[in-house]
């Protein structure tokens, strides 16, 4: 961890803030606040329903887990799932305008994370290509959860790097006695954003409803200066920049084409008996986006998403429970080019179906064992297709077991898979691929209100289609992208360390991880001359100093990445006031000398301040991200910023669970040029400038 010790002293203010952080998380730190207090704090647990296991909470896991629901994840809302999250502890966005951003965990993003919906796939096209939006809407949402580290086990090979489970609560599973549901409004003066989403849940008889939809439409949004960056090094999108530094489409206060405007409608019914339930769900989605850069691209998309869950109890003899969950979509998106005709056209069709066995305990072993089936056709139309059709298989089989012993608890499992690609029409040659993961962790209660959770993995993961067949010029990264169909499969050895203190006036929890990948798939700048200058062709593939494209190839080698995060809760006052510090940070090295890894997340630190009072809530949050030096080949610095966000709001009680809350905030509001490393767009787009966001939200 020595890169690590030498990054926190590269500046006086992270220094401190890194002090302060060890000097709370201390035993011996006397604690001078709140000392005639006698109300003892809890961290309150939340279910974690992509665990395997009932009723589990994050607080009771191995595995370093997140869950953001209530007032956290409406004050985090943004537009897409990637902005929502970028915030948390070892996640960040790869922000590719407001339409499309995809959560990045602990630096690995695309086909290494897994996002679900109620524990199914979102089953888009989101992980093809940063400019394809995630099909999941947060305002709909009653919970996100985070799993940082692999998930292989439960959710397969696309889930080495993470899961991201958006909880949406379609298909009932329990009776309502009255009506429930929520129903939120909600504007911003920096997007000029105007939203507004509703749930409702009722119950007739035996059986329990669903409805919820939302409507939401931006504008192109204000930001500090101008969109391109002045005077950028010639690389990737740099030197586009530098080409169109001096044009109109370096527009002043205003990021043109990041409009966004979007809707969707869901409903969904289940029968409630009492061994179990059994439902399903139909949901449709439109969303229309613009994508920041100079071509002024849009992309019309499109869902049809089916969904069915049930669950039965004791249904023979040893099997305790029986979890069923299917999902099936109809996804197609269209990108527009600035004239107005249509250059790609997209389609998904896409079955996932998965069912878990809960058995009876065995020699005191709890678990579980399941099959999960995908079965997928891809398929890109037009003048810029470049992946060909290709239909995709896989089939897994799992087995999750544990054990109580005192205060231990172990858990241990293993999955194989068997996943295909088959490019239609002999265009390219078929890869078939064994998969096995494996995992073991312990989880020690080893005094009242502290644990530690060990986890160690190993993973495989089969090349993405876009990894094996791509070939040729993408627009929306501005990249002439060459596949490799010869690629292996990709292996991952995980370890994860966590320790918690989880009551008290002082609650705080750190993790540490390393992950070792042995044939990392990854794109790699070309330099054809070892000129250190990045070659670039038209749209033909030849080479053209002052070609539009940046040359990419597909490349395998060992890459390591380690890293930490870190939170320490402060109980200032209990039920009134408490104090948060958080940091978090990663590294990747490509082995044998091939340096970083790109577009690594950069370290950040922050600080948040929460107060309550009565019906009143405040809460001030400030997070410090530090410049990104450690940059692949070819590509530049990143300069650091500061976020600097306020929130207010006030809740009127009708009863003892309804009730509106009005709120406002100010985001950004230094108003700085906050520029995104992960970003392929980080010289194109900066984020939002100072903005006002006001809304009203209803429980019922």
């Amino acid at each position: 961890m020595k890169s690590f010790s030498l990054h926190l002293v590269s500046s006086s203010n992270t220094l401190k803030a890194c002090m302060l952080l060890v000097a709370l998380i201390s035993p011996d730190t006397p604690i001078t606040y709140a000392q005639n207090a006698t109300k003892p704090t809890h961290l309150p647990g939340v279910t974690v329903t992509a665990s395997p296991f009932k009723d589990r909470s994050e607080l009771d896991m191995a595995q370093p887990v997140s869950v953001l629901q209530g007032d956290q994840l409406r004050r985090k809302r943004e537009v897409s799932l990637g902005d929502t999250l970028s915030n948390e502890l070892g996640v960040a966005s790869s922000a590719f305008g407001p339409g499309a951003g995809r959560p990045i965990i602990r630096a690995l993003d695309g086909p290494r994370i897994q996002v679900l919906e109620n524990g199914i796939g979102t089953l888009d096209i989101s992980s093809l290509s940063p400019d394809h939006a995630v099909s999941v809407e947060t305002l709909n949402a009653s919970q996100i959860e985070i799993l940082r580290g692999p998930a292989t086990l439960l959710y397969g090979g696309g889930a080495t790097g993470g899961v991201v489970n958006v909880v949406t609560d379609r298909i009932p599973n329990r009776l309502f006695k009255t009506l429930e549901g929520n129903a939120e409004v909600r504007g911003n003066t920096a997007t000029e954003e105007k939203s507004g989403s509703f749930n409702i849940n009722k119950s007739f008889g035996p059986m329990s409803w669903s409805l919820g939809g939302f409507k939401r439409s931006t504008e192109d949004y204000s930001i500090p200066g101008r969109a391109i960056k002045s005077n950028p090094v010639p690389t990737h999108h740099e030197d586009e920049d530098h080409e169109h530094s001096s044009t109109s489409e370096n527009s002043k206060n205003v990021l043109r084409n990041s409009a966004t405007d979007s809707q969707g409608l869901s409903v969904g019914g289940s029968y409630i008996g009492e061994r179990g339930f059994l439902g399903g769900s139909i949901s449709l989605m439109e969303n229309k986006y613009g994508i920041p850069t100079p071509e002024m691209a849009r992309v019309d998309l499109t869902q049809a998403r089916y969904n069915l869950s049930g669950e039965l109890n004791n249904p023979v003899i040893g099997i305790e429970k029986v979890k069923v969950r299917t999902g099936y979509n109809d996804y197609k998106h269209n990108e527009i080019e600035s004239t107005g005709e249509v250059a790609t056209r997209f389609r998904n069709h896409e079955l996932e179906t998965r069912a878990e066995f809960l058995h009876s305990p065995i020699a005191k072993f709890n678990g579980l064992f399941g099959v999960q089936l995908q079965d997928r056709k891809f398929s890109a139309l037009g003048e810029e297709a470049i992946v060909p059709i290709t239909q995709s298989r896989s089939t897994g089989v799992f087995l999750v077991e544990e054990r109580n012993w005192e205060n231990f608890r172990f858990e241990w499992g293993g999955r194989y898979e068997h996943a295909t690609r088959n490019p239609q029409h002999n265009i390219d040659q078929a890869r078939a691929f064994d998969l096995f993961n494996g995992s073991t962790s312990a989880f020690w209660a080893f005094t009242p209100d502290y644990s530690l959770g060990l986890t160690a993995m190993h993973g495989q993961r089969a090349p993405a289609i876009e990894e094996l067949y791509v070939n040729g010029p993408h627009h929306g990264t501005a990249t002439f992208q060459n596949g490799d169909n010869t690629l292996h499969k990709e292996s991952n050895n995980n370890f994860d360390l966590s320790l918690r203190k989880t009551s008290g006036l002082m609650r705080w929890k750190v993790n540490a991880f390393v992950n070792r990948f042995n044939r990392y798939i990854f794109f790699r700048n070309a330099d054809i001359n070892n000129d250190r200058i990045a070659d670039r062709v038209d749209d033909e593939g030849i080479l053209d100093l002052e070609g539009e494209f940046l040359v990419q190839n597909l490349s395998q080698t060992d890459a390591t990445f380690y890293g930490a995060e870190a939170e320490v809760i402060f109980t200032l006052k209990p039920d009134n006031l408490d104090l948060r510090l958080f940091t978090d940070y990663v590294r990747g090295k490509l082995d044998k000398d091939n340096g970083n890894v790109p577009r690594t997340t950069p370290q950040r630190f922050g600080f948040e301040l929460n107060y309550k009072s009565g019906p009143l809530t405040t809460n001030l949050t400030t997070i410090h991200v530090l410049c990104q030096n450690k940059h692949a080949e070819l590509e530049t610095n990143t300069s650091g910023y500061t976020l600097l966000n306020l929130e207010a709001s006030y809740l009127i009680k009708q009863t003892r669970s309804n009730g509106f809350r009005f709120f406002v905030q100010g985001r950004n509001l230094l108003d700085e040029e906050m520029r995104v490393h992960t970003s392929f767009l980080k010289n194109f787009a900066p984020l939002p400038g100072r903005a006002l966001v006001a809304g009203l939200r209803a429980d019922f």
